[in-house]
């Protein structure tokens, strides 16, 4: 069944000019048929660089918002009109000018997770795996807002030992995992080592031996020594850290660590997106010009990531 849905897409591909591109947390399956898997960044900028017409971005609305927003000359297909971000819905537009207005001489970073719209209104834009350097980067003098992820923040805060004012956002997949998860887990597995994402929370990241985001995992996994590993993350990065590493072991922190939003992308709907050519992600062209400032600004301050 799956052979011939994966034929039928790739023949898609072809017609559409397209490119497929999977999140870390899309099922197995999903990031098999991609053309590329990573972070939803990364995925954007690669999509950016190739010559295809068509993105069919396999994640969440502010994924393919940033592909829109990156990749002006494309159209960016999401495959379910529905797969949105609690976290970055946390935040709008309006609640950070809002902040904005009593803080007036603060610098605005914010997590890629957030809208087009909450981009606009940000100096800078960052990433998990960037966001203690970009910050460390910022005038010690000024004073910085963190939107919309507290414990992002928070890991933030503690690393570069500047004073946040931070949103009370937060991933709820994220949040399922426990402190009882990673105790549970180690009694299991005492040899292994706990990779925890900075979005969990602060007593899951108090145990965890490294805090990586989803590409600093697969890295850090294929340099490691180590052959068992607890992931606290959502679960279908194992799915990739499995096959990148076959002769290590990873187990989920906790099987509750499901993002529906990304679950809810499925190859048939992949297929029906291709031939409907829906459902378009589109961003007005001055809300686009407003958040590609504050991504050009992030890479220009640090290029290599």
């Amino acid at each position: 069944m799956n052979e011939r849905l994966f034929q039928r897409i790739n023949k898609l591909k072809e017609q559409r000019k397209a490119v497929i591109l999977a999140h870390n947390y899309q099922p197995g399956e999903i990031q098999d048929l991609a053309d590329f898997t990573g972070d939803s960044l990364g995925l954007s900028i690669k999509a950016s660089q190739t010559d295809a017409q068509v993105i069919v971005f396999c994640g969440v609305r502010f994924m393919a918002e940033t592909a829109a927003i990156l990749c002006p000359g494309k159209t960016v297909l999401l495959p379910d009109k529905s797969a949105g971000c609690p976290l970055a819905d946390m935040i709008t537009a309006e609640q950070l000018r809002q902040l904005k207005q009593k803080n007036p001489d603060a610098l605005v970073v914010c997590y890629v997770n957030s809208s087009a719209e909450v981009k606009a209104e940000s100096d800078y834009c960052c990433t998990s795996a960037n966001a203690v350097e970009l910050v460390n980067s910022l005038p010690a003098d000024r004073t910085i807002i963190f939107v919309p992820d507290q414990h992002l923040g928070r890991f933030v805060a503690e690393r570069t030992g500047r004073d946040l004012i931070l949103w009370p956002g937060y991933c709820p997949t994220h949040v399922l995992i426990t402190e009882d998860d990673i105790r549970n887990a180690k009694g299991r597995h005492p040899d292994a080592v706990v990779m925890a994402h900075p979005e969990c929370t602060e007593p899951v990241k108090a145990l965890a031996d490294q805090l990586l985001s989803t590409g600093q995992m697969l890295k850090f996994a294929a340099k490691s020594a180590v052959k068992q590993f607890i992931v606290a993350t959502e679960i279908g990065i194992i799915h990739t850290l499995k096959k990148q590493n076959p002769q290590a072991e990873f187990v989920a922190a906790s099987d509750r660590a499901v993002c529906p939003n990304m679950k809810k992308i499925t190859l048939a709907k992949i297929i029906g997106s291709m031939e409907d050519m829906q459902y378009r992600v589109t961003v007005s062209e001055e809300i686009a010009k407003r958040a590609k400032k504050s991504l050009d600004r992030m890479v220009e301050i640090l290029p290599a990531k």
